[in-house]
């Protein structure tokens, strides 16, 4: 019978210099993490996507080109689940400007990366080998909406493939807007499909599609706000339905949001703040997909950049930036409530934490 490890991967902002992408062995009896490897050689290895299943590890970091112009760059591993361990297979450059996300899609053919800054998604193959393959086509975003600094001009900030892996959903922060591209495989590029605006303002970050397909959650980052939208599977729209707060009634102070998602049974949905350093849950109603409030709890530190749930969903990791650490609670699967465990463990500037089960 094959054995299961359960491993925690975690990108950072880091000097090239420096440790920048972690591995952990997570404990599920004690809650606790433990370093197992750590990698230097990349300039902020922030954002990380895994691919369990060919034990391979996808990475973002920024280098300079030629003329000393910042771009982007992805670096792919091959991960020794044995050991703990990650090695280089290789490292590109993807496009002209830095890039704060990566995704794969779900026949692990493609890679997709976003340039917050640069205003646009690069699409590129992986090679049968798990190695970063060729840029197959960039797509440039245009325009600008309400906030006068953080909306002046396009922010993708993420990109999402549906589940069927036929659509891939980019959050556009500065654009106020969710645009949907059909995957085409054959063509190998990304053909615009349709869009949905956010009311003015909103920022939308990152997003998560529930198990049933059928309905997304985005995470607004500028006005700290969750919209639930209703998802066709075969044209890839999304209408509008809800609105919420991610903050408690009465917080006056700064606030910005980062991560959400939606747990595997699909009952409960997490999303995080950066100023309030707290998660909110919200119970999902199976039915309409409509939210109410479960819970609010401090993340133990401070600005929650990015959190996960463990594949069975028992426990969350919190990784709080400012505070340099990532933090584990215990989940609560009746009723979705979060615990803090009392564990933590430091790391420098932590961005990104993704929870894995690897065949050892």
């Amino acid at each position: 019978m094959e054995q299961q490890r359960l491993f925690v991967f975690a990108g950072s902002y880091a000097e090239a210099e420096e440790s920048g992408v972690y591995v952990y062995a997570f404990n599920e009896e004690s809650g606790t993490l433990t370093l197992t490897d750590s990698i230097a050689g990349l300039k902020n290895p922030t954002f990380l996507n895994v691919d369990a299943d060919r034990r391979l590890l996808y990475s973002i970091a920024e280098t300079v080109n030629q003329s000393g112009q910042k771009v982007g760059e992805a670096a792919a591993f091959a991960i020794d689940s044995a050991k703990g361990s990650i090695q280089l297979i290789n490292r590109e450059i993807t496009v002209d400007s830095t890039t704060c996300h990566i995704q794969r899609d779900v026949n692990s053919q493609f890679l997709t990366v976003t340039s917050y800054h640069g205003g646009m998604i690069g699409l590129f193959s992986i090679s049968e080998d798990g190695a970063i393959g060729q840029k197959l086509d960039v797509i440039q975003h245009e325009g600008r909406s309400q906030h006068p600094e953080r909306q002046d001009r396009p922010h993708p900030h993420s990109s999402f493939y549906s589940p069927d892996g036929k659509f891939l959903l980019i959050a556009d922060l500065g654009l106020d807007r969710i645009v949907t591209y059909k995957l085409d495989t054959a063509a190998q590029k990304l053909v615009h499909q349709s869009e949905v605006a956010l009311h003015p303002g909103a920022g939308p970050r990152h997003l998560s599609f529930h198990p049933n397909g059928g309905f997304v959650y985005v995470i607004n980052e500028v006005d700290s706000t969750i919209t639930s939208f209703t998802y066709e599977k075969e044209t890839g729209r999304l209408t509008t339905k809800e609105t919420v707060s991610t903050l408690p009634a009465g917080f006056e102070g700064e606030n910005s949001c980062a991560e959400i998602t939606v747990s595997m049974d699909g009952k409960y949905l997490y999303g995080s703040n950066r100023g309030h350093d707290s998660l909110v849950v919200y119970a999902i109603d199976e039915l309409s997909g409509l939210l109410s409030l479960v819970q609010h709890i401090s993340v133990e530190g401070g600005h929650p950049r990015h959190f996960a749930l463990t594949p069975n969903g028992r426990y969350l990791l919190a990784a709080n930036r400012d505070s340099d650490n990532i933090v584990t609670f215990k989940v609560d699967q009746s009723s979705g409530k979060l615990s803090f465990t009392g564990k933590s463990v430091s790391i420098a500037k932590p961005v990104c934490v993704i929870p894995v089960y690897l065949t050892i």
